[in-house]
C-alpha cells in the first residue's frame, strides 16, 4: 500500500507541472527516485545536453539511446518501450501501444490538423461517437485537451505512448490521409475518370494516367512499406461498391488495414499494375506480375502479383517473398533432427523423384527453395519450371510456364532435359503428361523435385495412380514424400502455462502412446502480438520414405491403410504427431494442430 501511495504522490507532483514540455531533468530525477539508475549514472546523464543537440528528440529517447542497465534488474536494458511504460505509470496516465493496424487513420487525422498534432506531440488513436482517445508524448502540455473537447464536443481521454512511435505515426498517418484526400479531389476534377476503356488506353499512351499522380505514388509507397513492417505475407486489394478495402495476411490471418474511395482505389491498383509490368487497360482477364523493391534498410523484397475480375472491379493480391527465408536453417523451418535426417537422405540421392504436398500456403515453396539453395553448388546445374516463378534466385536456372505459347509443365520439363540438368524442380504435377515427364527425368539419371495438392503423404501415391502413373514407374522412381502444414507459433512474450485435458491429448496422439506433458502453453495476447497470442508460424512435417517394403504395397489397387501402417512401422510420424511435438516444446497449441492437420480413420 505504501508503494502505491508513493506512485500516486509522484503522479500528483507531475500533474502540478506548469504548461511545458518534459525535460531531461524530469526523467533523470524520476528514474533516480524510483531506483532505476544509480547516482553515478544520473550524474552522467545530467551532463548530457538537452535533446542531445538534436531539436525534437524526446528525453526518454535520449536516455534509451544510452542503453543503460536497470539498477533494479541487473542485465536488463532500459529501452524506450520499458521507459515509456514506466513513465506512463509515473505520471498517472494509461499506457497505449500504437498498433497502426487497429487505428482508423482517416478518422484520426480528421480530429486535428497536422501542424497542431506535431506542435503538441499528440495523435488521435481512437475515435467514437462520444470520446476521442489521444496519445501524447508531452503530458505536461494540457491546454489542447480543453481546445479539442470544445471543438469536437466529445470527451477527451489522454494516454501516454512511446514518443518515437508518436513522431513516426504523426507523419505517416497525416501523409497518408493527405494523399488519399488529395487523390480523391483529383478524381473529382478528372472528367475522364478511370472506367472507360478507350480513355484508359489513350491515357496510358500519353503517360498521364492518374496512377502516376504523386498522391497515388505516396499511397502505394506507404502500402508496401507498411506491409513489410507488419510482417504481412499477402496484400489483398478488394474492390467494393463505394470503396476499396486493403487487407494484410499476417500469420495466416487476414486483417483489415484501410478503406479507400473507389476512384483512389482504382488508381492505386493501376499504379501497382504499372510497377508489375502488367497491362493496365486489361481488366477482363486475370494477369500475373512481379515487383522487386527494397526496404529503407536496403533489404530486397519480391512481390508476386495476381489480378482477378470481380463484380465490383479488379481484385489484386500480392504475395510477399522475403529472400531471407532461403538462408534459414531447416530447424528454423520446423524440421526436427529426425525429419531433417530423412529429408537429407532423399534429396542427396543422385536420381529419383521427391514430392512435397500440402494445401496452398502450407510452406511447400519455402521448403523446396531452401533445399535447392542448399543443393545448388557450383558443380551442379539446377533448373526449375514454375507457374509462376515464386522467387528469383541467381543460383538456379528458372523458366516460367507460358500457356499462350504452349509452354506448359510437360513441355518445360522436356526442354529442361535437353539443358544437361542435374536437378530439376517442377512447380506442380497437375496431369499425366507432366507426371510422365517427371518420371522420365528420374529414370534418365536426374533428381526431380515437385509438389502435389494432397492431404497427406500416403494419399499422394493414390493421387499419382489416379493421374495414370503406372505402379511400376512409381516404384522405380519415387524416393519419398513430404506432407506439410504451417501452424501459428505462440507469442513468447505472453504465452501462459496451463494444463491439458486427458481426453483432448488422447484424441491428438491416438493410437500412439505419447505421455501427456505436465504443462502446455496457451495464448494470452499482449502488445507484441496485437493481442492475438501468436507471433509467426512454423512447419509441421510428415515424411514417407519409399523403402523396399512400402514399394511392394504400391499396386494398381493400393490399400492406403496398409501403406500407412507400413510407413509408420518404418518411422514415419504423422502430421498430428509432428504437431504434438511442437505442443510439448511449447511452440504452439493443440487447437492449432487440430485445425491444420487431417485425422486418420484407418489407424
Amino acid at each position: 500500500m505504501a508503494n502505491t501511495g508513493g506512485k500516486k504522490k509522484a503522479a500528483s507532483q507531475f500533474s502540478r507541472q506548469a504548461e511545458r514540455k518534459v525535460s531531461l531533468s524530469d526523467v533523470i530525477e524520476a528514474l533516480s527516485q524510483d531506483g532505476l539508475i544509480n547516482r553515478e549514472t544520473a550524474d552522467r546523464l545530467y551532463r548530457m545536453p538537452q535533446n542531445a543537440g538534436q531539436p525534437g528528440v524526446h528525453p526518454l529517447s535520449q536516455v534509451a539511446n544510452e542503453k543503460i542497465s536497470n539498477a533494479k534488474k541487473n542485465g536488463q536494458i532500459l529501452d524506450l518501450e520499458t521507459l515509456s511504460q514506466w513513465f506512463a505509470d509515473k505520471i498517472g496516465l494509461p499506457y497505449f501501444r500504437i498498433d497502426p493496424l487497429k487505428i482508423d487513420v482517416a478518422a484520426a487525422a480528421s480530429v486535428m490538423k497536422y501542424s497542431y498534432a506535431e506542435r503538441n506531440s499528440i495523435i488521435p488513436v481512437e475515435v467514437t461517437d462520444t470520446t476521442i482517445t489521444i496519445a501524447t508524448a508531452e503530458p505536461f502540455l494540457k491546454e489542447w485537451t480543453q481546445e479539442i473537447a470544445h471543438i469536437s464536443k466529445k470527451e477527451i481521454k489522454p494516454v501516454f505512448a512511446n514518443p518515437d512511435d508518436i513522431s513516426r505515426y504523426i507523419v505517416e498517418f497525416y501523409s497518408l490521409a493527405r494523399s488519399v484526400s488529395g487523390a480523391s479531389a483529383e478524381s473529382k476534377t478528372n472528367e475522364l475518370g478511370l472506367t472507360n476503356l478507350e480513355q484508359l488506353v489513350e491515357l496510358s499512351r500519353s503517360g498521364k494516367l492518374d496512377a502516376s499522380d504523386q498522391h497515388v505514388v505516396t499511397i502505394v509507397d506507404w502500402l508496401l512499406q507498411y506491409a513489410f513492417d507488419q510482417r504481412a505475407s499477402d496484400i489483398h486489394l478488394e474492390p467494393r461498391r463505394d470503396q476499396g478495402r486493403i487487407r494484410f495476411r499476417i500469420d495466416g490471418v487476414l486483417h483489415l488495414v484501410y478503406q479507400l474511395p473507389s476512384p483512389v482505389f482504382t488508381a492505386v491498383a493501376a499504379r501497382l499494375k504499372i510497377l508489375g509490368r502488367m497491362d493496365i487497360a486489361e481488366k477482363r482477364r486475370p494477369q500475373d506480375g512481379r515487383i522487386k523493391t527494397k526496404t529503407p534498410n536496403g533489404k530486397e523484397i519480391e512481390l508476386r502479383m495476381s489480378t482477378m475480375p470481380t463484380a465490383f472491379g479488379e481484385k489484386l493480391v500480392m504475395r510477399i517473398f522475403d529472400p531471407e527465408v532461403l538462408v534459414r536453417s531447416f530447424s528454423e523451418l520446423g524440421l526436427s533432427e529426425e525429419d531433417y535426417r530423412r529429408w537429407q537422405g532423399m534429396v542427396n540421392e543422385p536420381n529419383g523423384i521427391v514430392l512435397v504436398t500440402g494445401p496452398t500456403g502450407s510452406g511447400k515453396t519455402t521448403t523446396l527453395y531452401t533445399t535447392l539453395k542448399q543443393l545448388a553448388k557450383p558443380e551442379v546445374n539446377v533448373c526449375t519450371i514454375e507457374d509462376p516463378i515464386e522467387m528469383i534466385e541467381e543460383s538456379f536456372n528458372q523458366m516460367q510456364v507460358q500457356q499462350n505459347i504452349d509452354l506448359d509443365f510437360a513441355a518445360g520439363v522436356r526442354n529442361l532435359l535437353r539443358q544437361d540438368p542435374d536437378i530439376i524442380m517442377i512447380g506442380e504435377i497437375r496431369d499425366r503428361e507432366t507426371a510422365d515427364m517427371a518420371t522420365q527425368a528420374a529414370l534418365t539419371g536426374h533428381l526431380a523435385l515437385s509438389t502435389l495438392h494432397t492431404n497427406d503423404s500416403v494419399t499422394t501415391i493414390t493421387r499419382l495412380l489416379d493421374i495414370g502413373v503406372p505402379p511400376y514407374l512409381i516404384n522405380a522412381t519415387l524416393l519419398g514424400i513430404v506432407a506439410q502444414r504451417l501452424v501459428r507459433c505462440l507469442c513468447p512474450h505472453c504465452k501462459q502455462a496451463t494444463q491439458v485435458d486427458d481426453e483432448i491429448w488422447k484424441a491428438l496422439v491416438t493410437p500412439w502412446k505419447i505421455n501427456k506433458p505436465e504443462t502446455v502453453y496457451a495464448p494470452v495476447g499482449c502488445l507484441e502480438c496485437r493481442n492475438t497470442g501468436f507471433l509467426g508460424r512454423i512447419g509441421i512435417y510428415e515424411i514417407l520414405l519409399a523403402s523396399p517394403q512400402t514399394r511392394k504395397l504400391v499396386t494398381s489397387d493400393c490399400d492406403v491403410a496398409k501403406l500407412r501402417r507400413q510407413a509408420l512401422k518404418e518411422g514415419m510420424r504423422t502430421l498430428r504427431i509432428s504437431g504434438a511435438q511442437k505442443v510439448i516444446a511449447g511452440l504452439t497449441t493443440i487447437e492449432e494442430v487440430f485445425k491444420a492437420t487431417p485425422s486418420y480413420e484407418d489407424l
